[in-house]
């Protein structure tokens, strides 16, 4: 009978060992499934905010200085057409806006397809 409940002790350790190791391994899995992505993803967002606030500071200063060339450099817009600068370099701007808005994409790139080889042909000539 003690050998019995020794037994039957010593399954329920290798029971209880197995579910402890089986709720580890269902841990271990989840972090390396969400957490680990998530921080591989800090890097690039880190990099694409600092990117894109700096590429924005570049084209407001190359829209400013094209402004400032229209405004001192030229002498057509004096006197009455003082405003066409401002105009000019705002459909630029818009331009610029434009552009950007239709390259940023709201799906996800798509993978293209290989094209299949073409079916080789009867090299008889018949049907």
């Amino acid at each position: 009978m003690a050998s019995l409940k020794a037994s039957l002790g010593a399954s329920r350790e290798r029971i209880k060992e197995a579910g402890g190791e089986s709720v580890q391994l269902v841990i271990d899995y989840v972090k390396q499934e969400t957490v680990d992505p998530i921080k591989a993803l800090g890097g690039f967002v880190t990099w694409g905010a600092a990117g894109s606030f700096l590429m924005g500071l570049g084209i407001m200063f190359l829209i400013i200085s094209g402004l400032r060339c229209l405004q001192e450099e030229t002498t057509a817009f004096h006197g009455n057409l003082s405003w066409l600068p401002y105009l000019i370099m705002t459909i630029v701007a818009v331009g610029v806006i434009a552009i950007v808005a239709s390259r940023i994409s709201a799906s996800p790139l798509t993978k293209r397809q290989p094209i299949a080889p073409a079916a080789p042909k009867d090299q008889r000539g018949g049907l």
